[in-house]
């Protein structure tokens, strides 16, 4: 059974940093995406960052310099280090993987349709 687990939200004052983390658990991908997204209330969720398989990473505009994504393969984990949050960054922040081909994988992206998802884990940032 696939699972994924996320990990280290809170509330933290504008500028401050947390890092998330996404133990998963269940399978074993040779080649693969995952991803951070986040929802805010009444909003559409949004993909954050991407990494692939062989460590190629993608994040969004808004978030770019501020967040990093990586994953450590030998804990089955995967992070998101966010510094410099604002308020606008306050939502459910969720983790979520998917399957793909070797040659593929460079290619990741949050517009893939992921096969998995976390439960989620709030990130409130307060101004």
């Amino acid at each position: 059974q696939v699972q994924l687990v996320e990990s280290g939200g809170g509330s933290v004052e504008s500028g401050g940093s947390l890092r998330l983390s996404c133990t998963t658990s269940g399978y074993t991908y040779d080649s693969f995406c995952m991803a951070w997204f986040r929802q805010a209330p009444e909003k559409e969720r949004e993909g954050v960052a991407v990494i692939g398989s062989y460590g190629r990473t993608n994040y969004a505009d808004s978030v770019k310099g501020r967040f990093t994504i990586s994953r450590d393969n030998g804990k089955n984990t995967l992070y998101l280090e966010m510094n410099g949050l604002k308020p606008e960054d306050t939502a459910m922040y969720y983790c979520a993987t998917k399957r793909v081909a070797a040659w593929f994988a460079p290619h990741c992206s949050t517009r893939l349709d992921y096969d998995y998802w976390g439960q989620g884990t709030q990130v409130t940032v307060s101004s």
